[in-house]
């Protein structure tokens, strides 16, 4: 299985694909669909990067897109500006997720 990437801007690919991952830009709702369809058809893809821009730009269809498909894993990365998460939000995660303060 391989790792492929969709990013919303040049600098996070060419990050990645120094270290080895393909991928592709896609601007906007269109080319992110596009980019979702052709990742969907290759069965050798295992894991499937997205920027969090997408998911701050595109909520509902992404969410959606995850709860679809079991396969590949879609994991959220933070792009070249940083995290849009709070500092802290392992930590309020796991505090929300068990009831308990760390």
């Amino acid at each position: 299985m391989k790792m492929y990437l969709i990013s919303d801007n040049i600098d996070t690919l060419t990050g990645m694909r120094l270290a080895g991952i393909p991928g592709v830009v896609a601007h906007g709702k269109d080319e992110l669909e596009a980019a979702l369809t052709a990742a969907f058809a290759d069965p050798d893809i295992g894991v499937l990067l997205l920027t969090e821009k997408f998911g701050r730009d595109f909520p509902e269809y992404v969410n959606r897109v995850k709860l679809a498909h079991r396969m590949p894993l879609i994991i959220d990365i933070p792009d070249r500006h940083g995290s849009g998460r709070r500092p802290d939000f392992i930590t309020a995660y796991v505090n929300e997720a068990i009831g308990l303060k760390l």
